[in-house]
């Protein structure tokens, strides 16, 4: 390559290192993990040592390349921060040390957050679908750019300084949604109170009624289901974010039924918040419950508003709090109360929302296309870092 850049294999300026200890009982550890798409490496969490059952473990140091076996192919790559030093790891992470007379670390963790390293990580790894590893040999195969240390240490200087501009930016977008989000909250907040105030609330069991219309493993069925679960709902908006397909004849467990303008809630750990009305035939969990509104007295959409409002999500976390495992039962979840205005009124208070509400996506679509103009422009910066161009 020109300007004194040349091309070297990861083998070259890397070597492994296998720090193993036996754990001890009476130790606690903390154990580390790295997220995937370059999201760094984190501490997992703190261990005493009897309750480790693998003993044979590895140690970390500041700065050294750790990397997951499993899924360095999904970016699961990075270095180890100071304050995760002597932190431990499995056999399924690699530690490496760099030879820092030919390559500046901060360099290379730059350059592994590319699709190019990316790809190449990815042709490294084999196996069966559960058991996709890479393979030591065929990683330290991998080529990539190496300029001077001098130079190196320029291109990774300057992309750490343009990245902390992009953080900043980040989190004042991340704050931005967070408010948007707190805003509509407070707002159903009042509308419900003020509500309460004016029409005496009753029991909510006394507004719908519980769908238990199950499919089993055993009922002889075939064919492809649609399934919409708990982590398919997005918590507080309500809106559906996927579905999978499932196959009668395949299910390992029971599954409700739900159609169209029914209510689907997730009464495991309430507190995650995710109502939705139901726009299509599927199977939920049996951790959700499918509700039909009685539309005698109740419109639908303002149903699913108020068990999305605070008021109804602070009474089922009081509920609930002291559970090991939270769930709101089906009584508990009949005797919150709410106010239920005639449905005139109702309706006008469900267009008063559904127009706040188009409002409020209207500008979560615009901090999630700033979001998306910060990763183009670090992906591009960092696509002419490694082509010599900065």
């Amino acid at each position: 390559m020109t300007n004194g850049w040349q091309t070297v294999q990861l083998g070259d300026i890397l070597t492994r290192v296998k720090s193993e200890l036996t754990i001890d009982d009476s130790v606690t550890y903390k154990q580390v993990t790295v997220r995937l798409w370059n999201k760094g490496v984190i501490l997992r969490g703190e261990q005493e040592g009897t309750d480790i059952k693998t003993k044979r473990q590895f140690f970390v140091k500041t700065g050294q390349l750790l990397m997951s076996r499993i899924d360095v192919r999904n970016g699961a790559i990075g270095l180890v921060p100071k304050e995760l030093d002597g932190a431990i790891v499995s056999n399924d992470f690699w530690v490496y040390d760099f030879d820092e007379n030919q390559i500046y670390p901060e360099f290379l963790a730059l350059y592994v957050k590319t699709p190019n390293f990316i790809e190449d990580a990815d042709r490294t790894s084999s196996g069966t679908t559960k058991r996709i590893r890479a393979e030591e040999s065929r990683f330290l195969e991998i080529e990539i750019p190496l300029p001077p240390l001098t130079e190196q240490r320029r291109i990774a200087e300057g992309i750490e300084s343009l990245a902390a501009r992009v953080n900043a930016a980040q989190r004042l977008r991340e704050e931005a949604d967070s408010a948007t989000e707190k805003y509509f909250a407070s707002v159903t907040s009042q509308l419900f109170t003020e509500l309460s105030e004016k029409y005496r609330p009753i029991a909510i069991g006394k507004t719908f009624t519980f769908r238990q219309d199950l499919i089993r493993p055993t009922d002889g069925k075939s064919g492809k289901i649609r399934f919409v679960g708990l982590q398919h709902v997005e918590s507080n908006t309500g809106r559906r974010i996927g579905e999978d397909t499932l196959y009668a004849e395949q299910l390992t467990g029971r599954k409700f039924h739900f159609s169209p303008g029914e209510i689907v809630y997730g009464y495991l750990r309430p507190y995650l918040n995710k109502v939705w009305i139901a726009d299509c035939e599927g199977v939920c969990s049996v951790d959700q419950y499918v509700i039909r509104p009685n539309e005698k007295i109740i419109d639908t959409k303002y149903l699913a508003y108020f068990m999305r409002s605070p008021a109804f999500l602070h009474k089922a976390i009081e509920m609930t709090h002291n559970l090991l495992l939270p769930r709101l039962r089906t009584g508990l979840l009949e005797s919150i109360l709410i106010p239920v205005p005639p449905l005139d009124e109702q309706r006008r208070i469900v267009a008063y929302l559904d127009g706040l509400q188009a409002k409020v996506n209207a500008l979560r679509g615009l901090q999630s296309q700033s979001q998306e103009e910060l990763d183009a422009l670090m992906a591009s910066v960092l696509d002419r870092a490694f082509k010599g161009e900065l």
